[in-house]
């Protein structure tokens, strides 16, 4: 099965997910380095970076595992994706309220947290996106079958 025998929706979904794959990888390669800051100067790791490494990190995964054909038939994808789309939020909301309105002076630290705090709400757009397409999808593409055996195809 070649890519021309795959189906519009298929191909339009691997292209949202290797968005979401990208930048999953953009805010790991954007928090990680404080984290090995941290570690080197054998201070203490803050729990808000580790915790945006993790969505990430969970993101990327999930990302990689939607490319695979058949993964996106399952009913859990588009929950999952709502999930994946709440903890993102949560990382925007945590890190939104530290740099927003935070004023960088010079300092090339600060204006990159700045710059991430977009990035992490891309990503949650993108996850909301997926959730919401998959959802639609899944109630459009489900077998249905009659309420009284269940053996007739509606």
């Amino acid at each position: 099965m070649g890519i021309l025998g795959m189906g519009v929706m298929y191909l339009g979904f691997t292209a949202l997910h290797f968005l979401q794959l990208v930048m999953a990888i953009v805010v790991i390669g954007l928090y990680a380095p404080d984290l090995k800051r941290a570690n080197e100067k054998g201070s203490y790791v803050d729990s808000k970076w580790a915790y945006a490494v993790a969505v990430g990190t969970i993101s990327a995964v999930t990302s990689l595992l939607y490319m695979i054909p058949f993964i996106l038939r399952f009913a859990i994808v588009w929950i999952w994706d709502v999930i994946v789309f709440i903890l993102w939020i949560v990382a925007f909301g945590i890190f939104g309220a530290m740099y927003i309105n935070e004023d960088p002076e010079g300092d090339g630290g600060v204006q990159r947290m700045k710059n991430a705090v977009w990035v992490l709400l891309t990503n949650a757009l993108l996850w909301l996106i997926c959730a919401a397409a998959m959802g639609i999808y899944w109630l459009r593409h489900r077998e249905r079958h009659t309420r009284f055996t269940g053996r007739a195809k509606v």
